[in-house]
């Protein structure tokens, strides 16, 4: 079973920077696409930007374009997001999550992701 563990979260002032960790155990993450989601209060779950099994291919959604970067480094089972220029309306549970997929592809729908981490509270005010 692979387990996920979301860090880096917290209170930053609009236009601050994060970095979102996302931990893996269970199984190598390098046949995995992973994905970042977000859920704001009241809203439903959103993609963020999703990364293939290599780090070779990524999305962004467009809310989110030029500021966030995912990366990933499999030799550490672990995948970031880089959070630059934040604003109030980034506040919201980030989640991780992953999907076998081998090979490097990424994977939009959320609905698609099997493995889901807790989530990580990021909040964005002054």
């Amino acid at each position: 079973q692979l387990h996920l563990v979301e860090s880096g979260g917290g209170l930053v002032q609009p236009g601050g920077s994060l970095r979102l960790s996302c931990a893996a155990s269970g199984f190598p993450l390098n046949f995995y696409t992973i994905g970042w989601v977000r859920q704001a209060p009241g809203k439903e779950r959103e993609g963020v930007s999703c990364i293939s099994s290599s780090g070779g291919s990524t999305d962004y959604a467009d809310s989110v374009k030029g500021r966030f970067t995912i990366s990933r480094d499999n030799a550490k089972n672990t995948v970031y997001l880089h959070m630059n220029s934040l604003k109030p309306e980034d506040t919201a549970i980030y989640y991780c999550a992953a999907v076998h997929r081998p090979y490097d592809v990424l994977v939009i729908d959320i609905k698609e992701y099997d493995y889901w981490g807790q989530g990580t509270q990021v909040t964005v005010s002054s």
